[in-house]
């Protein structure tokens, strides 16, 4: 078998339905790699585009991906790699300042509630 014949065929399918890809990655590359290709290539007319891999979830065949997997790790019956693959991007929103605080006075809200209560 030749190199190119082991190689999968990935698309990426953004959130408005356009794609990145399709590109040839080996069955070693790990989830990371793809998402590293993702941000490298995510189109610069988009607004809020991914900064770092864990803004980024790939999801294939219905599972969220792990960025330490290979592509091997990630085979399944459903979903083999054979022929073209399409994964779906997910891009986490940028959080603000003003979110975490909110979250942050929310924990603090529901601990005095919690105390009240015993």
């Amino acid at each position: 078998m030749s190199a190119v014949q082991e190689q999968f065929e990935i698309k990426f399918r953004l959130p408005d339905g356009t794609d990145i890809g399709p590109r040839r990655f080996p069955p070693a590359s790990t989830v990371t790699t793809l998402k590293e290709t993702i941000i490298a290539q995510w189109p610069k007319d988009k607004e809020k585009g991914p900064r770092t891999v864990n803004d980024v979830k790939l999801i294939n065949a219905g599972k969220i991906l792990e960025n330490n997997k290979t592509l091997s790790e990630c085979k399944s019956p459903i979903c083999d790699f054979s022929g073209m693959t399409t994964m779906h991007v997910v891009v986490r929103a940028p959080t603000s300042g003003k979110q975490s605080d909110k979250k942050a006075a929310k924990k603090a809200k529901d601990f005095r509630c919690g105390c009240a209560i015993m």
